[in-house]
């Protein structure tokens, strides 16, 4: 049976936060947008879901900052570490120039069904849920489509641009030829949840202590939490039994103490496989990659969402007129990769300079003692505003500048 085939000006792959953000600018601005996502809802446990004052700030430059705010969500304004028992406030968001100066905790899916509930009010959004890409289409030396699994039956994607936001593990930079350069990170993260409870502590606490590094995050009636292993060091961690993990859990967050029953077996950990990697070529004709796909980022500082978003907004702002026109070229794709090349590489290098000086000698054993400029920062207090402003901000913060059209 012939595949069917399905015409529209943008492909996306990758219903997260990069795709769905950018699908709803493209459709806001009169383009006609087809999204692939290959799973049929968006419930997955441990995605990241830190919105940052950045992604805060875009909903209200949309005009969906209120509706957005009904959605649960935890706020949180300052960020604390803890070194042994020395316990640092690193980050003050409450003086962010924006309308919401602070981290707000929110469950992925949520964020997601409400990007997409948004983009659905504009005539050219169309979201095809159980839909995977399994290649891309070629032909003369550009990419014209994909190819897709779509409700289990062949299809084909027909399109001026095929944008891959797909993830670590893409399929469509995979496809294109795109080689990624591995930058390294020392550890994996086992991410787990235990009740939480009114009294309890209400900030984001990451803990260094002998060896181990602990991370507890408030999600309004749950704490999720994470181990940090040493890279590779899952399996070693699990074989010491959930006995184990409940002692750990007690000892580095004590008010966790009557609770760690709550975990039933190892399988309630999670595994998440850090690695911290970028293309070096985002593009090749007819097809992007951006998100993910284009730079997988480290879990510190909770920025892989909010440097996603980015890179979508900086996408939509280039690409809604020349797409709606019909006229994309290799200099638009070219051009987003040169904006959000500097961003994506500096907020790197910071994550891996905290990976390599903070958390690989914390995992080893080494000194318990937080690093001089983390104490130089918690002792000022003006000076916990530029943590914040890096965290919170981003380099290069982009705003919506592609215009929207009127519907009907």
């Amino acid at each position: 049976m012939a595949a069917t085939t399905i015409r529209t000006q943008c492909c996306i792959v990758g219903g997260g936060p990069a795709g769905l953000m950018l699908a709803h600018l493209l459709a806001r601005g009169g383009v006609s947008v087809v999204v692939l996502e290959k799973h049929g809802d968006f419930l997955r446990d441990f995605r990241g879901d830190t919105i940052h004052p950045s992604t805060l700030e875009l909903m209200h430059e949309l005009g969906l900052l209120d509706e957005f705010l009904k959605l649960p969500h935890q706020k949180v304004d300052r960020m604390e570490l803890q070194f042994g028992e020395e316990r640092l406030w690193l980050a003050d968001f409450r003086h962010l120039p924006v309308q919401c100066p602070y981290i707000a905790f929110m469950p992925q899916w949520d964020f997601l069904d409400f990007l997409a509930r948004q983009a659905a009010r504009w005539p050219g959004f169309v979201l095809r849920r159980r839909a995977e890409a399994i290649g891309l289409i070629q032909e003369r030396g550009r990419c014209v489509g994909v190819r897709a699994i779509v409700d289990g039956a062949a299809c084909e994607v027909r399109a001026d641009l095929v944008v891959g936001c797909d993830g670590r593990h893409s399929t469509v930079r995979g496809a294109a030829g795109l080689a990624a350069t591995a930058l390294g990170a020392p550890m994996d993260v086992l991410w787990f949840s235990l009740p939480r409870r009114p009294e309890d502590p209400s900030s984001v606490m990451g803990r260094f202590d002998s060896g181990r590094v602990f991370i507890a995050i408030n999600r309004g009636d749950q704490w999720q939490l994470g181990y940090v292993v040493p890279k590779g060091g899952a399996t070693r961690a699990k074989a010491q039994g959930i006995e184990a993990i409940r002692l750990l859990v007690a000892e580095l967050a004590p008010w966790l103490a009557d609770r760690v029953q709550g975990l039933g077996s190892v399988d309630d950990l999670k595994l998440l496989t850090v690695g911290v990697e970028r293309l070096e070529l985002w593009w090749k004709p007819g097809v992007l990659c951006i998100g993910d796909a284009a730079h997988t980022m480290s879990p510190v500082g909770g920025i892989g969402i909010n440097l996603a978003i980015q890179d979508a907004v900086a996408a939509g702002n280039r690409l809604a007129v020349p797409l709606r026109e019909g006229h994309v070229s290799d200099a638009d794709l070219a051009a987003i990769q040169a904006r959000r090349s500097l961003p994506t590489r500096a907020t790197q290098a910071l994550q891996v300079a905290i990976q390599d000086r903070v958390i690989a000698p914390a995992l080893s054993g080494g000194s318990l003692r937080a690093p001089w400029p983390m104490r130089v920062t918690a002792a000022v207090p003006w000076l916990r505003r530029l943590p914040a402003r890096a965290i919170g901000l981003g380099l290069r913060r982009e705003r919506v500048l592609s215009p929207a059209v009127p519907i009907g």
